[in-house]
């Protein structure tokens, strides 16, 4: 559907709205007196609704005035952000990170790229590695970290950072304390990250082929 209506016509109408007369709207917008008026006349035609009564040199919004006045203000705020989002050379980023590196390696980093760039809009994006793949792939972010690999055959994957990954478990475990082989690990009962992440595929592809007695 063609919009018959336009966002300066909006702006002259709220302007007459709040000021009362053409003339000092056409002075607010720096139009002539002329452009303001054919702006209106427009709006009205575009809407086929007065908008305001005539009673001598003023103009009183009526009725159908009312009913709009609200809701060119919001158009006219939202049409204001979406500007503002273009000028200045403001930066906006959008960031997947996986569940490990949200919680341990960003804050220091976002708290030093908000110190350089305070202007900047960022957006982060937590969830496990094969969620911040698909939210790359879609173009829900513009990049991700990742602790696993990509499998996405239309993404590109940099190394970033080195990681060490440990068997742990409590002090009072009958495993804890001493070196264990291979069989005892099998044998013992495990608490693992949910499928999809990056920690479980690796210690899925690293040592789970050792374990011949895990299932």
């Amino acid at each position: 559907m063609s919009l018959r209506i336009s966002l300066r016509e909006l702006e002259v109408f709220v302007a007459v709205a709040e000021l009362g007369t053409v003339t000092r709207a056409a002075e607010r917008m720096a139009l002539t007196q002329s452009a303001a008026s054919q702006a209106l006349d427009k709006l009205e035609q575009g809407l086929d609704a007065k908008l305001f009564d005539r009673v001598g040199r003023r103009l009183l919004i009526n009725e159908h005035g009312r009913l709009l006045l609200p809701r060119a203000r919001a158009l006219l705020d939202a049409a204001a952000e979406v500007q503002d989002l273009f000028q200045g050379g403001e930066l906006a980023l959008r960031i997947g990170a996986s569940t490990t590196i949200a919680n341990y390696l960003l804050p220091p980093l976002l708290a030093a790229f908000r110190k350089e760039w305070p202007q900047a809009r960022l957006e982060l994006e937590v969830a496990n590695t094969r969620d911040i793949v698909e939210a790359v792939a879609a173009f829900r972010v513009d990049f991700g970290l990742i602790e696993g690999p990509c499998h996405h055959p239309e993404l590109l994957a940099h190394g970033w950072r080195q990681d060490e990954l440990i068997v742990f478990a409590a002090a009072d475990h009958p495993l804890a304390g001493r070196k264990v082989g291979l069989d005892e690990l099998a044998d013992a009962p495990w608490i693992l990250r949910e499928a999809g992440s990056g920690t479980r595929e690796e210690v899925e592809r690293v040592l789970l082929p050792h374990l011949n007695a895990w299932p």
